[in-house]
């Protein structure tokens, strides 16, 4: 009997040495990482959490796995991103290194995040409404009941995405017709709006808040504040935006002249006399204007 509790005994008190070494290993190596950014550490050590900033001032929160056999056998890592980058890990690594390899990997990351911000902030993305930064889809509405579904790779975040149209069929049609016709005009070294608006051939609506909020000074569709100075356009000839949506909820402002040449445009367009009807470009209420460029 005593030889049991004596075997039992020193079993314990193996196991409370190696804890103890264990213990006394993850507290100094957090410590080198820097308490500061200690997030969330769990009683058992197995799971230790930091904030980390990226160049951006964007904060990221690393959750680091611990191995029972730590540190002969690697941790995981997990964190909001699209992709988790592939640990370089030796015995001799530490969680200082796991940090630095994080912060590279944000590095890697920055071109990803500003282009999905870029759509963020200058396009209507109606899902998701709070996307968490490893998403790398949104659903922009284009106006018209149409609705496009863009897929960035988040390798090469600034190429050309792949896109799902959703909407009437014959709208759809023409905009898949214009995508593959114009696919070769995206270039990486222009803004993400910018590069759809172009393919598309059409001006895109904002974000819907800003819409509500914003007093807009410039056409929706030239993007200009001012028409040329020009005789052709009569009266209205170096005037600002004299037509605006109706729609509380989009407000858009135009010239006229801008807006009957983009009406003139849809197949859906109806005139009488001289006034053009159709549906605003941003929100698809309707809309009417009239012919009339030499004021």
């Amino acid at each position: 009997m005593e030889s049991d509790l004596e075997y039992d005994e020193q079993a314990r008190c193996r196991k409370l040495a190696q804890s103890s070494s264990f213990y006394r290993s993850v507290y100094s190596e957090v410590e080198e990482v820097g308490w500061e950014r200690l997030v969330k550490l769990d009683e058992d050590l197995t799971s230790v959490s930091f904030r980390i900033l990226d160049m951006k001032g964007r904060v990221h929160i690393m959750e680091i796995q611990l191995p029972q056999n730590y540190p002969k056998c690697a941790p995981s890592i997990a964190a909001d991103m699209p992709y988790i980058c592939e640990l370089k890990w030796s015995i001799n690594s530490r969680l200082r290194d796991i940090v630095h390899q994080f912060r590279e990997h944000l590095e890697n990351l920055q071109g990803f995040w500003s282009t999905m911000e870029n759509i963020d902030r200058t396009l209507w993305v109606i899902d998701p409404r709070q996307p968490a930064r490893s998403t790398s889809f949104r659903k922009i509405n284009l106006g018209n009941d149409c609705r496009v579904v863009l897929s960035i790779d988040a390798l090469d975040p600034r190429s050309l995405p792949e896109c799902r149209f959703l909407g009437p069929h014959l709208v759809v049609d023409s905009m898949i017709k214009k995508w593959r016709r114009n696919s070769k005009r995206w270039m990486k070294d222009k803004p993400f709006n910018e590069n759809l608006a172009s393919t598309l051939e059409m001006p895109l609506p904002g974000p819907q808040d800003v819409q509500k909020d914003d007093k807009q000074v410039e056409c929706g569709i030239c993007y200009a504040q001012y028409l040329p100075v020009d005789d052709e356009l009569g009266a209205r000839s170096g005037s600002g935006p004299d037509y605006a949506c109706e729609n509380i909820k989009c407000c858009k402002a135009f010239h006229s002249v801008c807006l009957a040449d983009w009406l003139r445009s849809i197949t859906t367009t109806r005139q009488s006399f001289d006034v053009l009807f159709g549906n605003c470009p941003y929100c698809s209420e309707p809309v009417a204007v009239k012919v009339n460029t030499k004021g």
